[in-house]
């Protein structure tokens, strides 16, 4: 089995395809198998690589605590691109994936061609942030005392129905999977990552000054998330913002196929030379009324 060596940690990947590099990073729920439909529609034409995090396996399972952090998670994306002999490629995370492609394109933006992060923002909000972090550490806590995870529970969310009532077999095949995470160090993730990490909000310099393409993705009914994204959007000049109609959290399970048919137009973008950064004309009429984008419309 192919391994990244992450400063002693094993970090497990998988490749497919030829082609552009595009690197997978998995939300908290899921891991290197989250992404099989977009690996089968991306690798006709790129060099698909998944990655299961650490805390999840066949990747170790480290037992300290210390052995997590969103920094460290940064890091092993980066072993995995070096593992696999990658200067630069695409990347492309949901949730918790979505946070560290972000965080690679304002830390790492010399290994990155761009980036998308679908579902991106979840426990920034300043209004439910404090309570996101009690929930996290509660969380954590319960999980370590448990012998298996109740996954079915957690895929009950509310932005997790959404699934369910699409794709009984898609929900199914999550809970299945979420099911089969060892739960110790599903809690050391939750508490150390997660828990841990800042809110997007107090990131503003930091993304503003992100020049690397971007593509951020979030589903309507995903509502942790859609205002983050909005502020995203109007900070970031390199970011364009998709968002998908009746959706929820894990929209490349929900609409697998508009998913990927998005982040192929985008990446196609960026590879072709044809992707343009928000022209400076669209910030100037930002917040402005009608009448004072079109001067002099009261004269005629």
């Amino acid at each position: 089995m192919p391994y990244a060596d992450a400063g002693g940690t094993r970090i497990y990947y998988e490749e497919t395809g030829r082609g552009t590099p595009l690197i997978f990073l998995h939300e908290f729920a899921g891991d290197h198998r989250s992404w099989r439909e977009q690996v089968r529609a991306l690798s006709r034409n790129f060099r698909c690589i998944t990655i299961a995090a650490r805390g999840y396996p066949p990747s170790d399972v480290p037992d300290d605590d210390a052995a997590y952090s969103q920094e460290i998670a940064n890091r092993d994306a980066i072993a995995v691109l070096d593992a696999v002999g990658v200067d630069k490629a695409h990347v492309v995370g949901l949730s918790m994936g979505a946070y560290t492609a972000l965080q690679l394109a304002m830390y790492f933006p010399d290994r990155l061609l761009s980036a998308v992060a679908a579902g991106a923002g979840t426990g920034s909000d300043p209004a439910t942030r404090d309570q996101f972090l009690r929930d996290a550490a509660a969380t954590a806590a319960a999980m370590e005392k448990a012998t298996r995870i109740d996954a079915e529970q957690i895929c009950v969310s509310p932005t997790r129905v959404q699934l369910q009532n699409k794709d009984e077999l898609g929900w199914r095949m999550m809970v299945e999977h979420l099911a089969d995470h060892p739960p110790k160090g599903s809690a050391k993730v939750l508490r150390n990552v997660q828990g841990k990490r800042p809110s997007l909000y107090d990131l503003e310099a930091e993304l503003a000054a992100v020049k690397v393409p971007v593509l951020l993705i979030v589903g309507d009914e995903d509502e942790p998330c859609l205002d983050v994204n909005l502020f995203m959007k109007r900070i970031m000049r390199t970011a364009q913002l998709a968002m998908l109609p009746g959706c929820g959290h894990p929209i490349n399970h929900e609409e697998p196929a508009l998913f990927s048919w998005l982040v192929e137009r985008f990446l196609t973008s960026v590879d072709r030379g044809t992707w343009q950064p928000r022209d400076p004309r669209a910030d100037a009429a930002l917040g402005k009324s009608f009448a004072a984008i079109l001067p002099g419309i009261e004269g005629h």
